[in-house]
């Protein structure tokens, strides 16, 4: 395990680094996912493609004596162990597959590497020499896999930012054949994560569960669309919530609320000068509690049924979207203001706010709007669905929401 002075040296080296880190808008890039079919010796090329046929998968990891046989699984990428030189004849007359040689050997990846193949160069990491000697000698290579003994995500932050300024793709084997959860978060550490992680089990609830979290993961676009005010007035006193999120929000991104089925109005966070309280970037005051608020892969909850733990999507006003963690609802009696918005369709839309001056929604020009001062006629960023909702999942069905 590492040391408390290793893991702050770790902390400082990164904290340090002039090297920039990408924001969370960019982070859901396409991911490498590799399966390592040499633990099971009775998975053929035909086996292997069943498991993982409905898997993002990009590569699957094999032995140079099973290269004929996998083959077939073009255009997936082979990853071929090596041991020994001699073991790169099998893959002289190859090269018209997608093949990655993968060596632990430093010796044996550089002369894979001298002979014009994509080389992916295998670290384990024990110790702080360790990590610092998988750094320097992975990031001469096109890929870098590293096995790190200990269950702590501190190393992986300093390959993650020694990295950054290099080509290397970053691969993390995952051990653990169920651990579902790691090998998901490895890919979110820094904000940035790993390039991908080999993850290679064999239960079909495992491999479920990944499919569900890896997609999850990925960024799903909406098309947002301007809507027109056609009423703004105060409506009395009547429960609403904040939402707090386990994230921080950037000033471009808020949460998509409504009061009906068929669409929501982008809410601002509270990221945006407020003159008499400090800000809070990581919460939303979103509205009446009754209010729908949109979640991933189209679902929608009501804001009093969210929890701590929760999913919840943050949305930016080019319509990308990611998802973040519920840290806290908080609900209190607040006066309250009726914005009612119509799309372009005629369809409409509507969200009753707290009536206070620093609760905002995002105007079509992307800049936030005061909540009491919205009026007739204003322009305001929103989200256009199909009506019809049955515990948070749309259905087609005639319905009427006023």
């Amino acid at each position: 395990m590492f040391s408390h002075n290793e893991e702050n040296a770790m902390e400082t080296i990164v904290k340090s680094s002039q090297i920039s880190v990408p924001n969370k808008k960019s982070i859901h890039q396409e991911r490498e996912l590799w399966y390592d079919a040499r633990s099971n010796k009775s998975l053929s090329a035909d086996s292997l493609k069943d498991t993982i046929s409905d898997l993002p998968y990009s590569g699957a990891v094999i032995d140079a004596g099973d290269l004929e046989d996998f083959g077939k699984l073009h255009p997936l990428k082979l990853i071929v162990a090596i041991e020994k030189e001699s073991d790169l004849s099998a893959v002289a007359d190859q090269r018209h597959l997608n093949i990655i040689i993968l060596a632990d050997n430093f010796e044996l990846a550089q002369l894979a590497q001298n002979r014009g193949l994509t080389t992916c160069y295998k670290a384990f990491v024990d110790s702080s020499e360790s990590l610092h000697e998988a750094i320097n000698r992975g990031k001469r290579f096109a890929y870098l896999c590293i096995r790190f003994k200990d269950p702590t995500n501190i190393p992986l932050e300093l390959v993650i930012a020694s990295l950054q300024a290099t080509g290397t793709i970053l691969i993390n084997e995952i051990v653990s054949r169920t651990d579902v959860d790691a090998a998901v978060v490895v890919l979110g550490v820094m904000e940035y994560g790993a390039d991908g992680v080999m993850f290679s089990p064999e239960d079909p609830e495992v491999l479920s569960r990944l499919k569900v979290l890896w997609h999850q993961g990925q960024n799903e676009s909406l098309s947002l669309e301007d809507l027109t005010v056609v009423e703004s007035r105060p409506v009395g006193m009547g429960y609403r919530a904040c939402v707090d999120l386990a994230t921080l929000f950037s000033e471009d991104e808020g949460m998509l609320i409504g009061s009906t089925s068929q669409g929501g109005i982008l809410c601002c966070p509270e990221v945006f000068h407020l003159p008499y309280m400090e800000l809070r970037p990581f919460r939303i005051n979103a509205g009446a509690i009754h209010s729908y608020i949109y979640g991933i892969h189209d679902t929608t909850n009501y804001l009093s049924e969210l929890k701590a733990g929760d999913d919840a999507l943050v949305v930016n006003l080019s319509g990308q979207s990611s998802r973040a963690v519920v840290g806290r609802i908080k609900t209190e009696l607040r006066p309250l203001r009726l914005i009612r918005g119509r799309f372009a369709s005629e369809a409409e839309v509507n969200i009753l706010l707290q009536d206070d001056w620093h609760v905002r929604v995002f105007g079509a020009d992307g800049k936030p709007l005061n909540s009491t001062e919205i009026k007739t006629g204003d322009r305001i960023a929103g989200y256009q669905a199909d009506p019809g909702r049955h515990v948070g999942i749309n259905i087609k069905e005639n319905i009427l929401e006023q």
